[in-house]
């Protein structure tokens, strides 16, 4: 077992074909410990050069209503709810 730290995308790829051909290996063997740590060490790396960073909330609302075939007519009844209740924690002064 020789692992390397990752520093570039070249050593991400190799990280990631070594992943590949350790798959599945039996736990408690040297292959298993080899894969944990090749994998903590992507997940790391991922996370500094690669981060996924949260969609903006607008963008996520239109990206499911567009999986799922709705229109901005289709989320009327909700928003009409969502005002009511509004307004109605205004009145009340909750």
């Amino acid at each position: 077992m020789s692992i390397q730290p990752i520093h570039n995308d070249t050593d991400h790829a190799t990280a990631l074909a070594r992943i590949g051909v350790l798959w599945g290996a039996d736990e408690n063997t040297a292959a298993a410990d080899e894969l944990e740590i090749l994998v903590t060490l992507v997940a790391e790396y991922e996370a500094r050069h690669h981060p996924i960073l949260p969609p903006d909330p607008i963008e996520a609302i239109r990206f499911r209503m567009d999986q799922l075939g709705l229109t901005r007519k289709d989320l009327e009844p909700m928003v009409a709810v969502a005002r009511g209740c509004r307004r109605y924690w205004r009145a009340s002064g909750r």
